[in-house]
Order: structure tokens, then C-alpha cells, then sequence
């Protein structure tokens, strides 16, 4: 009998280790590029010279710049995402154990990693970004492990590609975990893929690619309705954020700071976006946190060069300087109202996908 006993206990014991070594703050799912950042005086005209200032090479990627920047702010923290066998791949590789992510990467042979070359206006520190990615670094739905995702408190995707990041995302969600999204185009499945998020906030063309609608305040309400996402929101560059949560807008300006480089402002920011709500605060604490770890990131070069502490963040958050907001008080109220209203009088929309 006692032999029994102590088979189950070793059983229980295997198994509280085997859940225990599956959990993860935030399980980051999508892009790694490695990114060649040139610098230059101002942009290039059309049939010039222009003299570079300086390159370098430096890891980057929507999911894993996200992944890097909340285990620096001292998150457990996972990846997976795809590399090819080569010298960028092995960068990737290499960074993510030096930054302490658990990283699940998938090689792919004689294929070669994502490259962009980021052209930065020295004068603005706006970029222009020019890419390369082989079809066969798309991570398949049937390359993911249950395990990867079910101990995690909050998922993360980015839609590169929108299958395997739903089935993620529906894991998660089955497991009580939270999905977050930072979407900037329309790819195969986006529509299956929003109706696991939780909270989506999407670059400011987005939500017009998806609706076909230019004005925020009629498209984040549509997209809350049609997918039910708790928060539908989009990033505005130097105008700040502006979500709907279901029930009133949020709106926050950006911060004021010296932009060096603006790549990887959204990866930040989404970043940002998933420490704070894992710490547990309001939504117009969130969006301050993350526009605040947005801007500081803009004020070194790479996509990851200006990830602060978070006592940097909070701290101007608290006292920094913002832009002009964008919206007035009074017409986010109007808007909030107008949108309430149409949303207890209209339907909820179903997707065609389903």
C-alpha cells in the first residue's frame, strides 16, 4: 500500500515538475530578423549618391524584439519562431540565450534567415525598412508543442503566420491565458486568427486594410464587435495610442523624447503592453507604459537598442513631456457614446470564416 503511495506521489512530483519547468510569463510567437541598420544624413532622393554615416548589424523581429524586452524587465520568457542555417540564424540563436529567453527555434536547412535593411533619416531617426524572408521560415501549425503555449500567462503574436498563431492562441485561451496581437497587414486567416485575441492593437493603417474604413472611432468598435476582443486599439506613431475597450475610447499622446531610430517602437510598445497588464493595471496605465517604453526605445539605434529599466519607463511616465494630443477629451466622450449606442442597437457580426 505504501508502495502505491509512493508511486502516485512520484507521479504528482513528476508531474508539478514537468508543469512547473512549461511556465512562462509571456510566450512571444512570430518574426526574427536580423537587421542591417544603415545610417544616413537625410533619405536618399530618387537617382543620388548618399554617404553612409554607419551600419551595423543587430538582432530584431516583431515577436522576438517583444520576447527580449519583458525578459529584461525580469519576465519569464519564451519564443518560437523559425531561423534558417545560417550566420544570421545562429546570431539569433546566440541572442537569445545572452538575453535568457527560452527559445524555441526551428531550423530550417539550406534556407537563409529573414534580413531587413533599415535605412535611418539621421535627421528625424524615421526609418524605411527593406526586407527579405523565405516562405519556408512560416512557422506550420503542426510544428507546435501544447507545451510551449499552455504554461504561459499570456500569449503573443504577430500574425507571420496567422495559422499556427491562431491554434496558439486558442490553446491559450483554453489554458486561461491572455492573447495580445500587434498587427500591421491582412494576411491569410486574420480574421480566424483576431477571434482568439484578447487584445489587439494593430498599426494605424490596420484596421482600415481590414474594414475598409479610415475613422478609428467607427473601425476599433466594429473589430470589438465582429471578433470580440476585449480591446481593439491602434498605434498612432507620434500621435500616441487609441483603444476601445468595449465600453469608452483610451487615448494616450506619445512622450516627447530625442528620436534616434524608430525601429522597433511597436515591438516595444507591445511589449510594454503585455508587462503591464501582467502587472495587473488599468487599461489608461497600460497604454501610458507602453508609449512611455516606446519612446525611450526610439532614443538608441536598433530595434532593441533603447529597451530602459523599468524605473526609467515609469519615471517618465510620470513627469515626461507629450506631444499635442491628437483627440480632445470631449470628442472621445461624444465618440464613446455614439459608439455604446450603435453597439446596443446593431448585431454582432459573424466572420466568414466561421
Amino acid at each position: 500500500m505504501r508502495r502505491n503511495s509512493a508511486r502516485r506521489s512520484d507521479g504528482q512530483s513528476a508531474d508539478t515538475r514537468r508543469a512547473a519547468a512549461n511556465r512562462a510569463d509571456i510566450v512571444a510567437i512570430g518574426l526574427n530578423a536580423t537587421d542591417t541598420l544603415i545610417r544616413v544624413p537625410r533619405f536618399p532622393a530618387f537617382d543620388s549618391k548618399t554617404k553612409i554615416m554607419s551600419s551595423s548589424l543587430l538582432p530584431g523581429g516583431q515577436a522576438a524584439t517583444a520576447a527580449v524586452a519583458c525578459r529584461r524587465w525580469g519576465l519569464r520568457s519564451r519564443y518560437v519562431g523559425k531561423i534558417g542555417d545560417d550566420a544570421a540564424g545562429r546570431l539569433q540563436r546566440e541572442e537569445f540565450a545572452r538575453e535568457g529567453v527560452e527559445a524555441h527555434l526551428i531550423e530550417v536547412p539550406n534556407c537563409a534567415s529573414q534580413l531587413a535593411f533599415i535605412i535611418v533619416d539621421q535627421s528625424t531617426g524615421e526609418r524605411t525598412i527593406l526586407w527579405q524572408r523565405d516562405d519556408r521560415l512560416d512557422l506550420r501549425p503542426e510544428e507546435l508543442q501544447q507545451e510551449w503555449i499552455r504554461g504561459a500567462r499570456l500569449v503573443h503574436v504577430d500574425g507571420h503566420p496567422c495559422a499556427p498563431a491562431a491554434v496558439a492562441a486558442r490553446w491559450a485561451r483554453e489554458a486561461g491565458a491572455v492573447v495580445t496581437a500587434d498587427l500591421d497587414n491582412l494576411y491569410p486567416g486574420i480574421e480566424e486568427l483576431l477571434e482568439h485575441v484578447d487584445f489587439m492593437i494593430g498599426s494605424r493603417d490596420f484596421p482600415e486594410r481590414l474594414l475598409g474604413t479610415s475613422d478609428l472611432f467607427e473601425s476599433l468598435p466594429e473589430i470589438n464587435r465582429r471578433f470580440g476582443c476585449r480591446v481593439a486599439g491602434a498605434t498612432l506613431g507620434r500621435d500616441g495610442v487609441l483603444a476601445w475597450d468595449g465600453t469608452q475610447f483610451h487615448y494616450c499622446p506619445a512622450f516627447r523624447v530625442t528620436a534616434v531610430d524608430t525601429t522597433g517602437a511597436g515591438d516595444v510598445f507591445h511589449a510594454g503592453l503585455a508587462y503591464s497588464l501582467l502587472r495587473g493595471d488599468t487599461l489608461p496605465a497600460i497604454l501610458e507604459f507602453s508609449c512611455a517604453a516606446a519612446g525611450l526605445n526610439c532614443t538608441a539605434p536598433g530595434a532593441r537598442g533603447g529597451i530602459r529599466p523599468v524605473d526609467e519607463i515609469e519615471k517618465l511616465r510620470r513627469e515626461g513631456a507629450r506631444h499635442e494630443r491628437l483627440y480632445r477629451d470631449e470628442e472621445l466622450q461624444h465618440a464613446s457614446v455614439r459608439a455604446a449606442s450603435s453597439r446596443a442597437v446593431g448585431p454582432r457580426h459573424s466572420s466568414s470564416k466561421k
